[in-house]
């Protein structure tokens, strides 16, 4: 793996472990696709450092069992209620 993507991928795990966000903020801060970014810290974090997959893996297991409540959420906003 070339060694940019690895200080990438460990910076876009240390910004979520610190923020607590979605992939999408994630991949919003660091200017790459959702898609990039959900790799980076499920497949290639694991790789990359161990320690702090487990940490990511706690937030993304968070964040997937809230995305229906967010959803909603959302959608309130939208139509104004």
């Amino acid at each position: 793996m070339r060694e940019f993507i690895e200080e990438r991928v460990k910076e876009e795990a240390n910004y979520m472990i610190q923020s607590k966000v979605t992939v999408r903020a994630v991949a919003k801060q660091f200017y790459v696709s959702k898609s990039t970014t959900y790799k980076d810290l499920t497949e290639r974090l694991k790789i990359v450092a161990p320690e702090l997959h487990t940490m990511v893996n706690k937030i993304l297991q968070t964040n997937k069992a809230e995305r229906h409540i967010r959803g909603g959420m959302a959608t309130r906003k939208i139509l104004g209620n």
